[in-house]
């Protein structure tokens, strides 16, 4: 009799052992999963402001650039008009003058204004599209830890 219940009890805990090592595997294998999924979620982030970046130095290179075009076009035009003005034979015909150059300068600084806000606009709406995607995706993963 005592040796049916060794027997019995070498059986449980075997089987206890089994059973805790079935458990102690199924939970490393959830841990190192869930480490992976963390893992690959920051990599997708570190993804997103790279690329959020390179769209950030282009526009800033566009900016850049036209800025500078205006700057130069608006000096070539103030310099002709001052040569413009100079050309000018009396009082009336040099505030005509003055008076048509100072109003396409304006109409031309209002249009270059629209354009720089269109393109501030167009420029921001890039830059924050990889960063929305990876807010979008960390809304969903956290509706799956509430499911």
């Amino acid at each position: 009799m005592a040796k049916a219940t060794t027997k019995a009890a070498t059986a449980k805990v075997e089987e206890f052992a089994a059973d805790a090592q079935k458990t102690m595997t199924d939970g490393m294998e959830k841990m190192t999963k869930s480490v992976e999924e963390i893992a690959s979620f920051s990599q997708g982030n570190v993804d997103a402001i790279v690329k959020s970046s390179e769209i950030a130095t282009k526009a800033a290179e566009g900016i850049s650039s036209e800025v500078s075009a205006y700057s130069k076009k608006a000096f070539e035009d103030s310099v002709a008009a001052a040569q413009d003005l100079a050309s000018a034979k009396n009082m009336t015909e040099l505030m005509e003058k003055q008076t048509a150059f100072a109003q396409s300068a304006f109409e031309g600084f209002m249009a270059q204004a629209t354009k720089m806000n269109e393109i501030y606009m167009a420029a921001a709406k890039d830059v924050s599209a990889p960063l929305t995607e990876r807010v979008n995706a960390a809304t969903e993963v956290s509706k799956s830890f509430g499911a």
